[in-house]
């Protein structure tokens, strides 16, 4: 009497199509999470940003002035540096967190005054290549006009270095935050 044969395992050949698949579907959840952490390392620099403008203006109500290029963010979360009679009027922190770096690592470049027509400083994060003045910096005078011009801050987002948000432009010699 002819036995059946009974297969007990799977073959090298399946093997191999499942890994096959495997493989492709997780590079397809890297691809698309990648490119969500991109986008959300890229928004919150904005709030960053508008989060540094809310302080500066408190900053100016009690000191009357802007804060110094030399003084740069550091002087929204610490009063050093700043003369008796400054230091009498500086309510601060006006920011909880100090901030002194942007979500890549590089130091927050403060303006005064900015290099956009109309906008009194400008707070610039040099974006996920890191390097001032190139398409993917981030700029708070940027936004603003944007935002002034009614377009949604965040509608223009793409990955790095593909024209990301409010391009480049700021070559001057900016002093960095602290």
């Amino acid at each position: 009497m002819h036995r059946p044969i009974i297969r007990r395992a799977f073959t090298i050949l399946e093997l191999l199509i499942v890994i096959g698949i495997m493989l492709v579907i997780g590079a397809l959840v890297v691809i698309n999470v990648m490119g969500a952490r991109d986008k959300a390392d890229l928004q919150s620099t904005l709030v960053q940003l508008r989060q540094f403008q809310a302080a500066i203006d408190r900053f100016r109500v009690d000191m009357r002035r802007m804060p110094t290029e030399e003084e740069g963010v550091k002087i929204l979360w610490s009063k050093e540096g700043l003369e008796e009679t400054d230091a009498a009027n500086w309510g601060g922190p006006y920011l909880s967190d100090p901030k002194l770096n942007d979500i890549w690592g590089t130091a927050w470049v403060f303006k005064v005054p900015s290099d956009v027509e109309g906008i009194e400083y400008d707070i610039i994060s040099a974006g996920p290549d890191r390097e001032e003045g190139t398409e993917d910096d981030l700029s708070l005078a940027r936004e603003r006009v944007k935002s002034a011009g009614g377009e949604d801050a965040f509608s223009d987002f793409k990955s790095p270095g593909t024209g990301v948000g409010s391009g480049g432009g700021s070559s001057g010699s900016g002093s960095t935050g602290p």
